[in-house]
Protein backbone atom coordinates (compact mmCIF):
# COMPACT_ATOMS: atom_id res chain seq x y z
CA UNK A 1 0.00 0.00 0.00
CA UNK A 2 1.69 3.38 -0.83
CA UNK A 3 1.50 6.60 1.22
CA UNK A 4 -1.12 7.90 -0.97
CA UNK A 5 -3.59 4.79 0.06
CA UNK A 6 -2.74 5.16 3.30
CA UNK A 7 -3.54 8.26 3.90
CA UNK A 8 -7.08 8.20 1.95
CA UNK A 9 -10.11 8.82 4.05
CA UNK A 10 -11.19 5.18 5.34
CA UNK A 11 -15.14 6.34 4.96
CA UNK A 12 -14.99 6.88 1.72
CA UNK A 13 -16.08 4.23 -0.62
CA UNK A 14 -12.88 1.90 -2.80
CA UNK A 15 -15.04 2.49 -6.11
CA UNK A 16 -14.04 6.43 -5.38
CA UNK A 17 -11.05 6.29 -5.12
CA UNK A 18 -10.11 4.00 -8.19
CA UNK A 19 -12.20 6.37 -10.61
CA UNK A 20 -9.95 9.11 -9.21
CA UNK A 21 -7.12 7.41 -9.58
CA UNK A 22 -8.30 6.55 -13.26
CA UNK A 23 -9.76 10.17 -14.09
CA UNK A 24 -6.13 11.58 -12.91
CA UNK A 25 -4.21 9.01 -15.20
CA UNK A 26 -6.73 10.13 -18.31
CA UNK A 27 -5.90 14.02 -17.37
CA UNK A 28 -2.10 14.08 -17.21
CA UNK A 29 -2.45 11.91 -20.53
CA UNK A 30 -4.55 14.28 -21.95
CA UNK A 31 -2.53 17.23 -20.68
CA UNK A 32 0.29 15.35 -22.31
CA UNK A 33 -1.54 15.57 -25.38
CA UNK A 34 -2.33 19.10 -25.32
CA UNK A 35 1.27 19.98 -25.13
CA UNK A 36 2.52 18.14 -27.88
CA UNK A 37 -0.49 19.26 -29.82
CA UNK A 38 0.80 22.87 -28.88
CA UNK A 39 4.26 22.11 -29.97
CA UNK A 40 2.97 20.70 -33.36
CA UNK A 41 1.27 24.34 -33.88
CA UNK A 42 4.23 26.12 -33.22
CA UNK A 43 5.78 24.06 -36.19
CA UNK A 44 3.02 25.13 -38.59
CA UNK A 45 4.43 27.36 -41.27
CA UNK A 46 2.40 30.20 -42.47
CA UNK A 47 1.26 29.15 -45.67
CA UNK A 48 -0.47 25.35 -44.36
CA UNK A 49 -2.11 28.68 -41.83
CA UNK A 50 -3.74 29.86 -44.43
CA UNK A 51 -4.73 26.71 -45.87
CA UNK A 52 -6.44 25.73 -42.41
CA UNK A 53 -7.95 28.92 -42.22
CA UNK A 54 -9.79 28.74 -45.67
CA UNK A 55 -10.43 24.85 -44.69
CA UNK A 56 -12.22 25.52 -41.24
CA UNK A 57 -14.12 28.70 -43.29
CA UNK A 58 -15.66 26.41 -45.45
CA UNK A 59 -16.43 23.69 -42.84
CA UNK A 60 -18.01 26.09 -40.60
CA UNK A 61 -19.85 28.18 -43.74
CA UNK A 62 -21.51 23.92 -44.25
CA UNK A 63 -21.96 23.51 -41.04
CA UNK A 64 -24.17 27.09 -40.74
CA UNK A 65 -25.84 26.10 -44.08
CA UNK A 66 -26.64 22.15 -42.36
CA UNK A 67 -27.61 24.11 -39.60
CA UNK A 68 -30.28 25.91 -41.05
CA UNK A 69 -31.54 23.39 -43.65
CA UNK A 70 -32.25 20.79 -40.20
CA UNK A 71 -34.02 24.02 -38.82
CA UNK A 72 -35.94 24.33 -41.79
CA UNK A 73 -36.79 20.59 -41.76
CA UNK A 74 -37.70 20.81 -38.38
CA UNK A 75 -40.32 23.74 -38.99
CA UNK A 76 -41.88 21.87 -42.24
CA UNK A 77 -42.40 18.80 -40.34
CA UNK A 78 -43.84 20.51 -36.94
CA UNK A 79 -46.24 21.71 -39.02
CA UNK A 80 -47.73 18.93 -40.83
CA UNK A 81 -47.65 17.25 -37.33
Amino acid sequence: MSASEASRAEWLDNRFWEKLDSLEQRHQKIQSEHEEARRGLERVRVEEIIELRAAWQRYCDVIAELDRATADLEVLRAQGA
